[in-house]
């Protein structure tokens, strides 16, 4: 069942009526499953941030308070992805890092829900950040370790073309969601997914990966 989800997901982006696209549905099923856990973490993320701003002013802040938790963020990921490379190289198992990740940012996402002035914004995008970096190297060494003879290329491309269109998804369905049923829903959307794919890949065969 969770191997048949990933390769659902991979006939929807195979465009099977586009030659040049002909290729994505003959990629490696591992990879099948990075990219299918992926675009539900990154469609999260870009629910959301479209319409961020729109979330600090509710509460109280401004676009500077809006600019300044971005870059807590940032520096938070920053930090912890040096130490997760580290870690990510010396543990056998670096699914159950991507896990863990997906797990954090998954609660990150829920603790916006009780987020009422900017210092806890400050603390829970420090944390969505560190989230961020514990799964990204892990979850990058995986794909390339994966890569297929003589298409890396291609196998990246199809990383980026995933990435666009949760993208295009992503902005249109957040601001849909905040707009007919308000921010608590669309968090709690964001954490359901990451949850999601953090249970997706824990449940798998530990040789699926």
């Amino acid at each position: 069942m969770l191997f048949k989800l990933a390769d659902i997901f991979m006939d929807l982006m195979s465009f099977k009526n586009i030659r040049f696209f002909s290729y994505f549905k003959n990629v490696n099923p591992k990879i099948r499953i990075l990219l299918f856990t992926n675009s539900l973490v990154l469609l999260a993320s870009y629910m959301l941030g479209p319409i961020y701003a729109l979330f600090v002013v509710d509460i109280g802040g401004d676009i500077l308070d809006a600019g300044l938790t971005v870059s807590i963020y940032a520096l938070a990921a920053a930090i912890t992805t040096i130490i997760s490379g580290v870690y990510a190289d010396k543990i056998k198992e670096n699914e159950l890092i991507i896990v863990l990740g997906y797990l954090m940012l998954g609660l990150g996402f829920f603790l916006f829900i009780f987020v009422n002035n900017i210092l806890m914004l400050f603390a829970v995008q420090a944390f969505i950040g560190m989230g961020e970096a514990i799964y990204s190297p892990a979850n990058n060494a995986i794909y390339s370790k994966h890569l297929s003879k003589g298409n890396a290329g291609k196998d990246w491309s199809l990383w980026e073309v995933m990435s666009y269109l949760t993208y295009i998804v992503g902005a249109t369905v957040g601001a849909y969601l905040v707009k007919n049923f308000g921010f608590d829903m669309l968090f709690l959307l964001l954490s359901g997914l990451c949850v999601f794919s953090a249970s997706y890949i824990y449940f798998l065969p530990r040789k699926a990966l």
